[in-house]
């Protein structure tokens, strides 16, 4: 048999490597097969509440004379009548403008000491790294309404240790519960919990960075500063632009610290974030057709934003790129 002969035999039908169509077409839906649960989930526990919210915001409940008997209260059509009510809110937009001042303290402080954190145990004069990397993401596993509950006693003035010291030093005991130190008292519980968790992110992005390019670096006269400003930070830039996004969010959806807090100061109100106010109306007022418009606003505003921040991100990123 010639040579032409031989490689012709490798192509006709049975040859080991040649698979019948039933495996093809079992090995091209294994990967639908393996998504379909994770389909399922979301489908269940995402998407069909978010439906059932957008159905029940543009209904209403119609009263006939007293609201008594059966077929007094019925639900209607509504249409866009809950939005322009929700929109019109005074109380919504409160809430939305003491949300972006907690904000505007919670994201920087929280992101900042993250990078410091992650920068410090990058370098190669750490000492206890491993412990110190825990101890600073320690607080994230510590559950939101448990790390509020205790910074609550902290804070009052009859049984938090802080005031007895003070009081002892003769030193004036501010009431961190009350008026404007009410914003720092939150924004300390969401820093001291989140903090950690951003830390890991950016951590884990330096550790990425290849050697030669510190050495290079070195052998170029850099200083560990100028390498942390020039080199790290700029190669961390999507991590740090991950956890902003993240914490955006976060933000615009605090509702535990506060809802917390609430029995132990008469400064925060059942209102005091967008959230607790869909909280109140619907479970507190019986208004779920109203909260439903308000909870689908607030979804709205978290994904624009999102998304403007994320093409803001990639636009800059290309133009960097580009350079």
């Amino acid at each position: 048999m010639n040579s032409t002969a031989r490689r012709r035999s490798y192509g006709v039908k049975g040859a080991p490597y040649d698979r019948p169509s039933s495996t093809l077409k079992r090995a091209r839906s294994a990967p639908y097969v393996f998504l379909l649960p994770a389909t399922i989930l979301f489908a269940l526990f995402f998407a069909l509440p978010i439906g059932y919210a957008l159905w029940l915001s543009l209904r209403k409940v119609k009263v006939s004379g007293l609201g008594l008997g059966s077929g007094a209260r019925k639900e209607v059509w509504a249409g866009l009548e809950n939005y322009t009510d929700a929109l019109s809110d005074s109380e919504l937009l409160h809430g939305a403008l003491r949300v972006l001042g907690y904000g505007c303290i919670v994201v920087p402080v929280m992101l900042g000491l993250a990078l410091l954190f992650a920068l410090m145990l990058d370098s190669d004069k750490v000492r206890l790294a491993p412990f110190t990397r825990l101890a600073i993401f320690l607080p994230y596993a510590v559950p939101g309404v448990v790390a509020a509950l205790l910074w609550g006693f902290l804070y009052l003035p009859d049984v938090s240790p802080f005031y007895f010291v003070l009081d002892r030093l003769g030193l004036p005991q501010p009431d961190l519960l009350d008026g404007g130190p009410l914003y720092l008292a939150l924004s300390n519980i969401a820093v001291w919990g989140g903090t950690g968790f951003n830390m890991i992110v950016i951590y884990t992005s330096l550790q990425a960075i290849p050697v030669e390019v510190y050495e290079a670096a070195k052998l170029d006269g850099a200083t560990p500063l100028q390498i942390a400003l020039r080199i790290k930070i700029p190669m961390v830039a999507p991590s740090l632009v991950l956890t902003f996004f993240f914490s955006i969010i976060a933000t615009l959806q605090v509702f535990s610290e506060p809802t917390t807090l609430k029995p132990l100061t008469n400064s925060v109100s059942t209102t005091w974030s967008p959230l607790m106010k869909v909280h109140r109306d619907a479970f507190g007022e019986g208004d779920i057709h109203g909260a439903s418009a308000q909870a689908v606003i607030i979804a709205f505003a978290t994904l624009l934003l999102s998304f403007g921040f994320l093409r803001a991100a990639n636009r800059r990123q290309k133009q960097e790129a580009a350079r």
